[in-house]
């Protein structure tokens, strides 16, 4: 088994990584952004396309947790590459144009999508220098928003032109690329798999037991569920918002989520820079708690008196945290993982999959019961908070 990995920068590995994350998130993405003409083609309520995402991140919590044996078994680029078949499994089946085929299309990107950042963790970890961890894997996490950047990109204009079938069609062929490309590295990069590594045994859910570790993998396990969760409120609920009780109109409502998209792509590499550099992730993580309770406690406050300029600000701050915070996290999930990185990372996605499942749709349910955004926002800013406090009681157990 090849140990002697090279101690420089990982650009390309990194940018393998990058990729895969960008286009599986790509595909996924793609049915909320043309959801109504989705929806109008297939006679079903506009509404229920969200269900696709809720889909792929429900089925996405398995990947997450079983993943980590295929990974040891077949190398970090076999299981990429299988994300990627997935990918072209899911734009495939849903080309096909049924409800039907678009609920499988969704499992099937689901039985690999959760795989994304163990596989990525695995690949990058030993082969970066302990300086730049951070920064590499907050860089590698650029690829969830970028991901969503580019579906809005992508599917918008070819969906007017060629319709939306088409438009999943031509996601197949950049897919099909990185695919084939990633078999030419797979030699070198996957030499430290083991072929006798068991799959499918007892113990498969195994991830699960890391957090019998102690209280700062149970703290932080608590966090990553609420502090993703919080991004995804304020991803699925910022618009509505803002158009029904801000008097934003459509366009403007559209601006502020794309000042909170852009500010966690700037965001990300920013914050994996200063950990590497000055201040821990774990000092970070508990940081951007605190200031995620304050954004979406403003948050819950819009209103017509509002101006736009202050709108922005609040939504760049949270972007900035709510949706900046993953890489700190996958870095943190790796350090405290130790010798079982890969299986720690796993469990952090998986607890970060069933925040995005669960948080919004209690949102949901509060919004609609109080008929009100400040309570809901401010209970899940008062959770991003206690996150952040408890992080810093558990700091001394690492």
């Amino acid at each position: 088994m090849r140990t002697d990995l090279p101690a420089s920068f990982p650009l390309w590995p990194l940018a393998a990584t990058l990729t895969t994350q960008s286009l599986a998130t790509m595909a996924a993405y793609s049915f909320p952004v043309v959801a109504p003409v989705i929806a109008k083609d297939l006679q079903v309520p506009g509404t229920l396309v969200g269900f696709f995402i809720s889909t792929v991140y429900g089925v996405g919590i398995i990947s997450s947790l079983l993943s980590p044996r295929f990974i040891r078994r077949y190398g970090a680029v076999r299981v990429s590459q299988l994300i990627l078949i997935a990918t072209l499994a899911m734009l495939l089946a849903c080309s096909l144009g049924s409800v039907l085929s678009v609920v499988i299309g969704a499992a099937l990107l689901g039985l690999a999508y959760g795989a994304t950042a163990p596989s990525s963790t695995h690949l990058l970890v030993p082969r970066t220098p302990p300086g730049v961890v951070n920064l590499v894997l907050s860089i590698r996490q650029i690829g969830v928003p970028l991901g969503g950047v580019l579906a809005g990109l992508v599917m918008v204009p070819l969906t007017l032109h060629l319709g939306w079938r088409m438009a999943l069609l031509c996601q197949t062929v950049p897919v099909i690329l990185v695919l084939l490309l990633l078999q030419i590295a797979r030699a070198g990069w996957d030499s430290d798999r083991d072929p006798d590594a068991e799959v499918f045994s007892k113990g498969m859910l195994s991830p699960v037991r890391i957090l019998r570790e102690g209280s700062a993998i149970r703290s932080l396990a608590f966090a990553s569920f609420v502090y993703s969760g919080l991004q995804l409120c304020f991803i699925s609920f910022l618009t509505v918002h803002l158009t029904s009780k801000a008097s934003f109109d459509l366009v403007q409502a559209g601006r502020a989520l794309a000042v909170y998209q852009i500010s966690a792509v700037v965001s990300r590499p920013l914050w994996g820079w200063l950990a590497d550099q000055y201040v821990s992730a774990r000092q970070l993580l508990i940081v951007q708690g605190l200031i995620m309770c304050v954004a979406a406690v403003l948050a819950g406050q819009f209103a017509e008196s509002w101006s736009q300029l202050f709108v922005l600000i609040v939504c760049a701050v949270a972007g900035a945290t709510a949706s900046g915070f993953t890489g700190l996290a996958y870095a943190e999930w790796a350090r405290l993982g130790g010798a079982k990185r890969t299986e720690a990372t796993g469990l952090g996605s998986g607890i970060m999959f069933a925040g995005v499942m669960i948080m919004p749709s209690i949102f949901s349910v509060a919004v609609t019961f109080f008929d009100d955004y400040g309570i809901a926002y401010g209970v899940a800013g008062g959770l991003a908070a206690l996150s952040g406090l408890l992080l810093f009681a558990s700091r001394r157990s690492t």
